[in-house]
């Protein structure tokens, strides 16, 4: 073991390993986390898998490019090498469908892949999603041009919460360690250069394309977000036919660390009708 609790369990998908949390039994549900530096699926769900694991199976797999995943060399990281990365990691794992939880670039993956492989997914939550088109905030902006220091990831993680109490100098120090683990903040750099406009595009879904998804969904987003604009999940709201969305008061770009409570026990009631 290496006593890091963002290790877990091993999967290969394709030509390389995944990095993957598995907690619980029953129908599963994905976890997909955002794209802020030194992110992992643990840094992002810590909170909410000891919770949604008591009723399901819950899995949060590191994309590659981010966390304790392989970071193969000459892998393209776009669109396709994530959505191809998590139809791997279900079928490696023996899952024919899940539902899919994504956060902020998470829920563009979520989107793309309720988009492509309609069969695989039951159930959508979109929280602080990116997938469609957006003048990017400069919350987003500073957050994908980050530079190593700690002072810089506090200045991050202040950009997330409404409440700025949260974003602690230890938590900015343990976020700092792992944005500059061994090959972390090099491929952090390479995914989303200057001018960053152009990669809000890339990771979004056509109109019409996301008009006609099918699955329950349910949006969430933090009324004070800064990063990704709640204009987004609007948009969301009224493109998917069966969709409902929650927004919380008092809250910034991470609602699940946020309004952790009231956040677990939405998606857990969404999830179990």
């Amino acid at each position: 073991m290496s006593g890091k609790p963002e290790i877990a369990k091993q999967v290969k998908t394709g030509h390389y390993m995944t990095n993957y949390h598995d907690e619980g039994v029953g129908f599963p549900v994905t976890l997909i986390h955002g794209s802020g530096p030194g992110v992992s699926a643990w840094a992002n769900w810590r909170l909410v898998i000891p919770e949604l694991s008591k009723n399901r199976r819950v899995l949060a797999p590191d994309m590659v490019g981010f966390g304790y995943t392989d970071r193969p060399e000459g892998l393209r990281l776009d669109m396709n090498t994530w959505v191809q990365q998590t139809i791997d990691f279900l079928d490696a794992l023996g899952i024919e469908q899940t539902d899919i939880v994504g956060n902020s670039f998470g829920g563009a993956l979520a989107l793309a892949m309720a988009i492509r492989y309609p069969n695989r997914v039951r159930k959508l939550v979109l929280m602080g999603a990116m997938g469609v088109d957006f003048e990017i905030t400069k919350g987003l902006d500073d957050v994908w041009g980050y530079e190593p220091s700690v002072e810089r990831m506090k200045e991050m993680l202040s950009l997330f919460v409404y409440n700025k109490a949260i974003a602690t100098d230890d938590l900015a120090k343990m976020r700092y360690e792992a944005s500059v683990e061994p090959g972390f903040q090099e491929s952090f750099a390479s995914m989303f250069p200057a001018p960053r406009q152009q990669w809000v595009a890339f990771m979004a879904q056509p109109d019409d394309a996301i008009a006609a998804i099918e699955h329950d969904t349910l949006v969430i987003h933090g009324r004070d977000d800064e990063v990704i604009p709640m204009e987004n999940s609007l948009k969301l709201l009224n493109l998917i036919k069966n969709s409902q969305l929650h927004i919380f008061g008092k809250c910034g770009h991470w609602t699940q660390i946020e309004q952790n409570k009231g956040f677990n026990q939405i998606v857990d009631t969404f999830l179990v009708k």
